[in-house]
C-alpha cells in the first residue's frame, strides 16, 4: 500500500478513500448535522488520542448525538487503518453524522448514526516549512458569538469559516484573522493564534470565541515546560501589530509561522522564542508516539 493513497475505515470495512460512499440522505450532508475531529498520527501512532476522543464525545453530548461506537472501538478502528496504510506519519479526519434520513432537520428522522474515517496527508499552508512564513488577512466576517454557536462543539458546518477562508483568498493572503463580535482577536480559519511580545507568549482566551484547541493546549503545555510565561487573554488588532512573533497551531497546521499581519511585516528578532516552543513540540510528539 502507497503511503501517499488516501484510506477510509466505513462500517467496518477499510476501503481507497475515493471508493468510500456515504447516502445523499446523510444529512451530514444535507444539514451539516454531524462532528468531527482531526487527528494526526506520527511514526505509526496516533498523536493526543485521548484527548481528542474525549472532545469528540463532548461535541457529540452537545448535539445530542450518540456515537455508534465507544472509544475503545473508535481506538481499534484508527489503529486498523494506521496499520493498513503502512504507518509512517500522516493526518486522519474522523466524521460522525446523524445518518441517512428523510429530508427535514429532524434528527428523529435518523435511525443510525454514521461514522467513517479518512488517512491521508494533509498540508493546510504550503510553505509551512519554508521558514519564511504566511500572510494573514483580517475578515470583514466576524466569528460566532458562543450564544449562537458554541465553538467547543467541532461540528461539520464551517460556514462561517470558510467564508472568512475566502475573503483570505480574494485578498491573496494564506489564512484569514477571525475578530469576535467586540473586536477581539479570535482564531483562525482553522487554526488557533499565538503572538510574543518582549518575552511572554500570549493567546485569546476561549471566551472570546475559538475553539479549545489540542495542540494550543499543547503549545500552552510546552512553554510554560520551558520557563517561559503564557497568558490566555484578550487581544486586540494592535497588540498583534505590535508583537514580536506571531504563529498559528492546530492538528492539521501543526505549528506555523505569521510574517504578516495584512499589509504590516512582523519583525525579525534576534533570539525568537518560536523555535524553542517547536523543538519541545517536537519531543513532547516523539514521547507520546515513539514509546512503546
Amino acid at each position: 500500500m502507497s503511503e501517499e493513497e488516501a484510506l477510509c475505515w466505513i462500517d467496518g470495512a477499510i476501503v481507497a478513500a475515493h471508493e468510500a460512499r456515504v447516502s445523499v440522505f446523510d444529512h451530514g450532508l444535507l444539514y451539516g448535522d454531524g462532528v468531527f475531529e482531526g487527528l494526526r498520527f506520527y511514526h505509526g501512532k496516533t498523536f493526543m488520542l485521548d484527548a481528542h476522543l474525549d472532545r469528540l464525545a463532548g461535541s457529540a453530548r452537545a448535539i445530542s448525538l450518540n456515537l455508534p461506537y465507544d472509544a475503545p472501538a473508535i481506538a481499534a478502528a484508527i489503529e486498523a487503518l494506521i496499520a493498513r496504510r503502512g504507518g509512517g506519519d500522516g493526518y486522519l479526519r474522523l466524521v460522525v453524522t446523524r445518518g441517512a434520513g428523510a429530508l427535514g432537520i429532524d434528527p428523529r428522522k435518523c435511525d443510525r448514526p454514521s461514522m467513517f474515517i479518512i488517512a491521508d496527508q494533509l498540508r493546510i499552508h504550503d510553505d509551512r516549512g519554508s521558514g519564511a512564513g504566511v500572510s494573514l488577512h483580517v475578515a470583514e466576517t466576524r466569528r460566532l458569538p458562543a450564544a449562537c454557536l458554541d465553538p467547543a462543539i467541532k461540528s461539520l458546518n464551517y460556514l462561517n469559516n470558510i467564508l472568512a477562508k475566502i475573503e483570505a483568498n480574494r485578498a491573496g493572503r494564506d489564512e484569514a484573522l477571525m475578530l469576535n463580535l467586540d473586536g477581539h482577536v479570535s482564531e483562525g480559519s482553522v487554526d488557533n493564534l499565538f503572538i510574543v511580545s518582549a518575552g511572554v507568549v500570549a493567546t485569546p482566551r476561549l471566551g472570546d470565541g475559538l475553539l479549545a484547541g489540542i495542540t494550543r493546549a499543547v503549545i500552552i503545555d510546552v512553554a510554560r515546560e520551558a520557563g517561559i510565561r503564557v497568558d490566555e487573554k484578550s487581544l486586540t488588532l494592535d497588540d498583534l501589530l505590535a508583537a514580536d512573533e506571531c504563529f498559528l497551531t492546530g492538528t492539521g497546521a501543526e505549528l506555523i509561522p505569521v510574517a504578516s499581519i495584512g499589509d504590516h511585516r512582523l519583525p525579525v528578532v534576534d533570539e525568537p522564542l518560536m523555535p524553542i516552543i517547536v523543538d519541545g513540540f517536537r519531543k513532547r510528539i516523539a514521547r507520546e508516539c515513539m514509546s512503546q
